[in-house]
């Protein structure tokens, strides 16, 4: 399976995992850590470092919304551009950080 189809099954079913979750669940700690929204930003804005890497231009802040539920579109983005300018290295290694993340949500 080619790296870009990892990373988009990863997201798939990181997606499919939290797309239903209301505000409160979103702002739910995770094991008494972050709360799972913060933990999702965290992985959206290190898939738009390697992004930025790959493109050859200076990172930016990914925009932190009022309403978490937009953070599945925000990740579907930015691991599309991954997906599309990355490296297979840069890809398969975001699609394990996806992975590790999904697992950490459960």
């Amino acid at each position: 399976m080619p790296d870009e189809d990892q990373l988009g099954a990863a997201v798939r079913k990181l997606v499919g995992q939290v797309a239903h979750w209301t505000p409160s669940r979103w702002a739910a700690s995770s094991m008494s850590g972050p709360a799972r929204s913060d933990l999702v930003h965290d992985v959206i804005q290190w898939l738009a470092d390697r992004s930025a890497e790959a493109e050859g231009r200076p990172a930016v802040q990914v925009p932190r919304l009022d309403n978490d539920l937009a953070l599945p579109d925000q990740l579907r983005v930015i691991a599309a551009d991954l997906s599309r300018f990355g490296s297979p290295d840069d890809v398969a290694q975001a699609a394990d950080r996806v992975n590790s993340l999904r697992h950490a949500l459960s």
